[in-house]
């Protein structure tokens, strides 16, 4: 039985060329905080990343510090604003179809007094402007947006959110993990105060990533130790991690070329999905998205089961965020854009990746075809017997 992965929002696999460099890697050991030749080599080996990832981003090598990925940095971006202003400006702006990582820290400091609002976002996914400027005033803290939906797709226009905040004299803080190896993009342009990012989502190893603080915005340590990232994160470096980060960040020049034909694939995908299949509606579609999601809903089909029918298949597809999976209620994100709970639990997410083929995309549409006439029937035959 062939495999076939189509969750490359869940995470990525390990780049074939990065694969192969890895055993070089392994001969870096050192620790960086040595003074010894063993930690001068890793140490600088380290900083040239730094230095490589800066560059491409636009921004200064001392705005970066590297730490285990999108969750650390959302929860110390979000928990060091509140603790340094949450008194004087307790008030602060979400999007409602937000990472749980984000979800989860403002959860935190809400229970610490922090008055929290979730800006809503419409069926299509767009994110409702007049609500922010309706709330934005000289007590809001900061405004948190992603750049991209995990599930949906759906790019939101930073720039100009950013700067609706800080018109207020908000600070704005952004999610660009999924963006990250996806679309180009430079920080710079967006002008956000802070932007987080993971490795896995770009086909590096997992546990490693970098946030994003722009000179001179407030910033507490999450992890206290050592005097690591300029004594900005402690602990001893992921240097196995950072050396497969740098390795494709290296890539960043191919993100556009591969854009253009992902998107291709993806739009055929959905072209083919819409007129072989009855009843399927595709999320956020007339929005602007990332080239490689496709958030679907299959009228009549548990989206549960579907998804273990096309595991016993081969195929490796989501229902919604990683982080959320085994979780009986339905996707909040989903949920968010106004989707009633029969229609999010009839949801499938299909994210292509670098490697994937058409011919792996043939493959997963007639398996997909076979599978949701098996289970429509299925529940036909169900409303019968009752």
């Amino acid at each position: 039985m062939a495999k076939v992965y189509l969750d490359h929002n869940g995470t990525t696999p390990l780049d074939p060329e990065l694969k192969l460099k890895i055993p070089d890697f392994l001969d870096l050991w050192g620790n960086p905080s040595s003074i010894h030749w063993a930690g001068r080599e890793t140490k600088s080996r380290i900083q040239k990343i730094r230095h490589q990832i800066a560059e491409s981003f636009g921004i200064s090598p001392l705005e970066i510090i590297f730490n285990s990925g999108g969750s650390e940095g959302n929860n110390t971006v979000i928990k060091s604003v509140f603790q340094i202003l949450g008194h004087e400006r307790p008030h602060f702006l979400v999007s409602s179809v937000e990472h749980p990582s984000v979800m989860k820290s403002y959860e935190a400091i809400k229970a610490l007094g922090a008055h929290v609002e979730k800006i809503p976002v419409s069926r299509s996914g767009q994110i409702d402007f007049e609500f922010i400027q309706s709330r934005l005033s000289e007590k809001t803290a900061m405004v948190s947006v992603m750049l991209a939906n995990n599930e949906t797709g759906s790019i939101y226009p930073i720039k100009a959110l950013a700067d609706l905040a800080h018109s207020k004299g908000a600070l704005f803080h952004c999610d660009a993990v999924q963006g990250f190896g996806k679309i180009p993009f430079q920080l710079k342009d967006l002008g956000v105060d802070y932007a987080t990012f993971s490795a896995h989502k770009f086909y590096a190893l997992k546990g490693t990533g970098f946030l994003y603080v722009k000179k001179g915005s407030p910033y507490v340590n999450l992890v206290h130790g050592g005097g690591q990232e300029r004594h900005r994160r402690g602990g001893t470096e992921n240097i196995l991690g950072i050396l497969s980060l740098g390795f494709m960040a290296e890539k960043l020049s191919e993100v556009s070329l591969q854009f253009d034909r992902i998107e291709k694939l993806r739009n055929y995908f959905e072209a083919r999905i819409l007129s072989e299949i009855p009843d399927v509606v595709v999320n956020s579609a007339q929005g602007l998205r990332l080239p490689n999601t496709s958030s679907l809903i299959l009228q009549d089909v548990d989206g549960e089961t579907l998804l273990m029918s096309l595991d016993l298949k081969g195929f490796a597809v989501s229902t919604g965020a990683a982080c959320s999976s085994g979780n009986p209620e339905p996707s909040p994100v989903l949920l968010a854009l106004g989707l009633s709970r029969e229609e999010a639990q009839s949801s499938l997410r299909v994210s292509l990746g670098w490697q994937t083929s058409q011919a792996e995309v043939d493959l997963f549409i007639e398996t997909l075809k076979s599978v949701v006439i098996r289970l429509r029937s299925l529940k036909e035959d169900s409303k019968v017997i009752r």
